[in-house]
């Protein structure tokens, strides 16, 4: 991915994008822009309305209202009456499916896209032979398509993709099909393959690591709306709404908040009543007043939970709480723990100090890993 321009040049404008079916607002008035050579992972659960906004980018949908460029070229303008056919706007697509053919070889497959523009026979045969040693598939270049296992149909479709060399990729969760472990590897080489090329790339996904992993902004959404767009550690590490607090599975849990102030780093604090014996502080993360006796959702990153077996005699640090471990549970390389913390229930993961369901702990959460949002049941 190119990052040697800090300002690149906006190349996908998307403005006030809206789609219907029926009585159902699938994209309610989206709007962001990609820089050129950069990356946008669309991020929400199913639903939310991603797919339908890379659908209409790539001309399968018709949006009611909206704009839409690309490369500087107008493909879409609901006020203009423009509308260009999918193969006008000079992209390439990777479906959740992949949709290979199977009565055609690999190179017919990838072959396609250019024998559908008249290329010359010589030039498609030159063209598909060196996408396929792109994305490793060189050798099968001539084997039926039935023969190919799941990751080798992903890479013929993402070289079907690539063959025509598109400034413009959109993967609608081109990895959901794949196993754990090919996912992490085809995660790479895309990475690399963008490096390389210095295409666009917009992806569609659920899954949070593939989207921070891959993307240099993510906006996560909800019901046809974009809740919230930045770099992924700000995504991740400073929620913006509770929505996306929950979709990224951080505890999130309702209290009242009791006083609010201001700490010598000019940062707005609220402290929070969570039970009748557990407060806590955390960073206001609203822009609405938020009186004492407000309603509140207090947000905390399950790696921010920071547990401890209790020392000899029960005695904990400063500031430090009591709870019970519930259940534990093996990651591998983590530990996730379910906690009792004044008859509130946590989640915390971290490396593993072997404690078990029964065993006193005790919990550390930093007033700077909480966020309070207001709440409105």
């Amino acid at each position: 991915m190119n990052k040697t321009n800090p300002q690149p040049q906006a190349f996908v404008i998307a403005r006030n994008v809206s789609k219907r079916y029926g009585d159902v607002v699938a994209v309610d008035d989206v709007s962001f822009t990609v820089g050129e050579g950069h990356t946008l992972a669309l991020l929400g659960p199913s639903g939310c309305g991603k797919t339908t906004v890379l659908r209409c980018l790539a001309g399968l949908e018709t949006p009611e209202r909206g704009h839409i460029s690309i490369a500087g070229k107008v493909v879409f303008d609901s006020e203009r009456g423009i509308n260009l056919m999918p193969e006008q706007r000079e992209l390439g697509i990777v479906f959740q499916s992949y949709a290979i053919w199977p009565h055609m070889t690999v190179a017919e497959n990838v072959g396609f896209p250019l024998k559908v523009r008249k290329v010359p026979s010589a030039e498609q045969r030159d063209r598909v032979a060196r996408v396929l040693d792109l994305v490793g598939m060189g050798a099968w270049i001539d084997k039926p398509a039935t023969q190919l296992s799941g990751g080798q149909q992903q890479r013929v479709a993402l070289a079907r993709a690539l063959v025509y060399e598109p400034r413009l990729m959109l993967f609608d969760e081109p990895m959901s099909n794949l196993d754990a472990l090919l996912r992490d590897q085809v995660r790479i080489e895309l990475q690399t393959l963008q490096d390389r090329l210095g295409f666009t790339a917009i992806y569609v996904t659920h899954d949070q690591a593939e989207a921070f992993a891959l993307a240099e902004t993510v906006a996560v959404m909800n019901r046809g709306r974009i809740e919230t767009v930045g770099p992924p550690r700000d995504v991740s590490f400073r929620p913006r709404t509770a929505f996306v607090a929950r979709f990224l599975g951080l505890n999130v849990r309702e209290g009242r908040a009791i006083r609010t102030g201001d700490l010598q780093t000019g940062l707005c604090y609220a402290e929070v009543a969570l039970s009748e014996r557990l407060t806590l502080r955390g960073l206001i993360g609203d822009e609405r007043p938020m009186p004492a006796g407000s309603p509140v959702l207090t947000c905390i990153r399950k790696e921010h939970v920071m547990i401890r077996k209790l020392p000899p005699g029960g005695l904990t640090t400063h500031g430090a709480l009591i709870g019970e471990v519930r259940a534990a549970s093996f990651l591998g390389m983590e530990e996730e723990y379910l906690l009792d913390v004044d008859g509130v229930e946590l989640r915390a993961i971290q490396l593993p100090i072997g404690a078990q369901a029964g065993d006193l702990v005790s919990v550390s959460i930093r007033p700077e890993d909480c966020t309070v949002f207001l709440h409105t049941p």
